[in-house]
């Protein structure tokens, strides 16, 4: 069995662009990502597509749309992978377990989504479907609600921890100016983040407009292929782990502060990478749909005990110059959150630290990645384990 290795990429600007659709946005990349991996279309044995749309547009049978921008793809299979905000990733993982059971040898990867164009109370009803709907359909602020909800319980089971989450916000937009890709470039301070203002209310409480990630238009792409090809090519990373832990959909059947799933999932990467702890690794993109969700994670990682995951964020451990930087790119937070778009742009963008090609959020040691992409509170789960293939 060969394994599977990201050969080249292609990302777009993040943010409310002029694109008017999933198609234009496809066809925004596909064609780049070819062209970096010095592959010709009629080299590709399938297509992979991420989009979550569930309302942002009428067209919501996409996969085949990739076709539209590179015709030459006609007749080659092409799916649609969904999987809540984890969607990208989903797609990713499709593709390389693709090639790694030998029903090809080049995958092309495109997630996309169109956002922007959608009045804000209909996003907020949108992105709620990738909740119980039975039981959550009726938190106040949609998708923020619910985590405005898990910070509260977490606030009281930890006490308030205003500051670390401000403390994550302020990381993440100072880490965004230096990308090119980020929809907001602008270094906000943790004053700023820390103080609800009215410039930055209060959406879902304890959470303020810093600590939600925004409303995205995007698209980035990636080409894998297995690894006798991508050795011979001028970039080339490796999947060193790659695995997917769902839960219960209800957050009533979980302990919600705990991000069990995430957790395992993590446990399960790290052993099969060979790695004694996260530490490990030398930088990480994770799923900063809020900055609650970050906090968390940092637990679910195995970086800090439950209910101390303010300690890695107020020592300093996860910023840029950090012993594990986190989200160097700004995360979700400043860089948008395009939710098709989101687990390809991670893997992208994890793959350009790792071939030196990050530009100025090029970090100094770059040998072992990871991503973790995640859908829902905590339900789908996705972890990636990333190293230079040599």
């Amino acid at each position: 069995m060969s394994d599977a290795a990201i050969i080249g990429w292609a990302h777009s600007r993040f943010g409310k662009l002029e694109e008017p659709d999933i198609e234009t946005l496809f066809g925004s990349v596909a064609g780049a990502a070819l062209e970096h991996a010095g592959v010709a279309p009629e080299e590709v044995d399938a297509v992979f597509v991420g989009v979550f749309n569930n309302g942002f547009s009428d067209q919501d049978f996409p996969a085949s749309l990739v076709f539209q921008s590179l015709p030459e793809l006609r007749f080659k299979p092409a799916t649609r992978y969904e999987n809540a905000c984890a969607t990208g990733s989903a797609a990713v993982h499709g593709a390389r377990d693709f090639i790694a059971a030998g029903r090809g040898r080049i995958a092309l990867v495109v997630g996309a989504e169109k956002m922007t164009a959608t009045p804000g109370a209909e996003v907020g009803n949108i992105l709620l479907k990738a909740s119980y709907r039975k039981e959550e359909g009726d938190i106040p602020a949609g998708f923020a609600g619910v985590f405005g909800r898990i910070a509260e319980r977490y606030f009281q089971r930890y006490g308030d921890q205003s500051d670390a989450l401000a403390a994550i916000a302020a990381k993440n937009h100072k880490n965004g100016v230096d990308n090119p890709y980020a929809q907001m470039r602008k270094d906000l301070g943790f004053a700023f983040c820390r103080e609800a203002s009215e410039k930055n209310p209060y959406v879902a409480p304890p959470l303020k407009r810093t600590d939600c990630s925004l409303v995205s238009d995007g698209a980035a792409a990636l080409v894998l292929a297995e690894e006798d090809i991508a050795r011979a090519r001028p970039r080339a990373v490796r999947f060193r782990a790659a695995v997917q832990v769902n839960d219960f959909l209800p957050m009533s059947r979980r302990d919600i502060v705990q991000f069990e799933g995430a957790a395992r999932a993590w446990q399960k990467a790290l052993a099969e990478a060979g790695l004694r702890s996260a530490w490990d690794l030398s930088f990480a993109e994770i799923h900063d749909c809020f900055t609650i969700a970050e906090l968390i994670e940092y637990e679910a990682m195995g970086l800090a005990e439950p209910g101390q995951g303010a300690r890695v964020i107020l020592e300093g451990l996860t910023a840029a110059d950090g012993k594990l930087p986190i989200n160097r790119s700004g995360g979700l937070k400043a860089k948008g959150h395009p939710i098709g778009a989101t687990g390809v742009s991670m893997h992208a963008l994890a793959a350009m630290q790792l071939t030196g090609e990050a530009g100025p959020m090029q970090l100094p040691r770059a040998d072992l990645g990871a991503v973790f992409n995640m859908g829902g509170a905590a339900v789908a789960n996705y972890v990636s384990i990333l190293e230079r293939l040599v």
